[in-house]
């Protein structure tokens, strides 16, 4: 048989393992290369600051007036920059999608309509499909915001605002790849979505409307989401017999009981721990009713209060439950920490 290979050598195709030097050498170089790369892209960004004016302004205005919808539109990638300024737009309260420059002019050119307002990007403002589509665009009077690079170019003169995302160099070592343009073009797109969220009053209600799933949607769940109300909340009268109020208690398990009058209005609360608090007094608990063992009271939260702002409560004031009620205290439900421990909020 033929001898197997010989692990004591060097495998021609790769060579040696570099020496340890070598290695710190390569190791340094790209650590100093990525420095270089952060520190470009953030000079990008930071050169924005002192260039924006009534530009600006006046593309907040048009989007903000527009009556369709905004479409985002870019190639390459500036068209995945467009993806995401787009999606930001939607998530905050205006509505847009991105078109690919490439499908509209393939059949998709029916998607902008007069209504609408585009909002460009291209770095050099010369981008073939972006120019092709410019003539649509101009001829169905839809409006247009660029984003370039270069604002005396085919794209700039042709819209009705001009954004200038200019970089000076991009952290590509070879000054080819975009990269610093992009990372630019990017954080304008945000700063317009972010604008535009303040000019139309968006809420944190509006965000929480828009965004149901995820951590995020879990944390901007309202109290009347998660809430144990109608049958599963343990409610009793203030003249109940502490008899059927532990049994209410048992019965619903939440470890307490919310103690109303006839109109259905908060009076009390009694939990586990006002229970052994009687006893460890003495005997004679099962003697009394609610209203002698009840703490009045209690903690109460409109039912529009957000899962996070209830989670700080809860932690602030040291308690397991919170009463959810109706501006004149009526009780609608109850919210415990294990509602909140079960949206993975912590």
């Amino acid at each position: 048989m033929p001898a197997g290979p010989d692990r004591t050598t060097t495998d021609a195709r790769t060579g040696p393992p570099p020496p340890a030097a070598a290695r710190a050498d390569d190791d340094a170089s790209a650590l100093e290369l990525a420095r270089n790369v952060l520190r470009t892209e953030a000079a990008g960004i930071l050169a924005l600051v002192d260039r924006l004016d009534g530009s600006f302004t006046r593309a907040v205005t048009l989007l903000h007036q527009c009556r369709g919808r905004v479409i985002v539109t870019g190639v390459g990638k500036s068209g995945i920059i467009c993806k995401k300024i787009a999606a930001t737009l939607s998530s905050t309260g205006t509505p847009a999608f991105f078109l690919h420059p490439t499908e509209a002019l393939h059949g998709d050119l029916g998607a902008i309509q007069p209504d609408d307002v585009v909002v460009a990007l291209s770095h050099s403002g010369e981008t073939a499909e972006i120019v092709r589509v410019l003539e649509y665009i101009r001829r169905i009077g839809a409006r247009l915001v660029a984003m370039t690079g270069t604002a005396r170019s085919t794209l700039g003169a042709a819209a009705d605002v001009t954004l200038d995302c200019h970089v000076d160099e991009e952290a590509c070592p070879l000054n080819l790849a975009p990269t610093a343009s992009t990372t630019a073009a990017l954080a304008l797109g945000d700063a317009l979505a972010m604008a535009l969220l303040v000019r139309r009053g968006f809420r944190m209600e509006d965000f929480a409307n828009l965004h149901p799933g995820g951590r995020i949607g879990k944390r901007l769940m309202r109290a009347d989401q998660l809430m144990h109300g109608g049958d599963l909340l343990p409610r009793v009268g203030p003249d109940t017999p502490m008899r059927d109020v532990i049994y209410e208690i048992s019965r619903k398990g939440l470890g307490m009981a919310v103690v109303t009058d006839e109109a259905g209005r908060v009076e009390g609360i009694i939990t586990d721990g006002d229970l052994r608090r009687q006893m460890e007094q003495g005997p004679g608990l099962l003697d009394r009713r609610a209203a002698e063992v009840m703490t009045p009271s209690p903690v109460t939260v409109p039912p529009d209060t957000l899962a996070a702002e209830a989670l700080t409560l809860l932690e602030r004031r040291k308690i397991t439950s919170l009463i959810v009620a109706d501006p004149e205290r009526r009780a609608l439900g109850v919210l415990h920490l294990h509602d909140l421990w079960r949206t993975e909020l912590f």
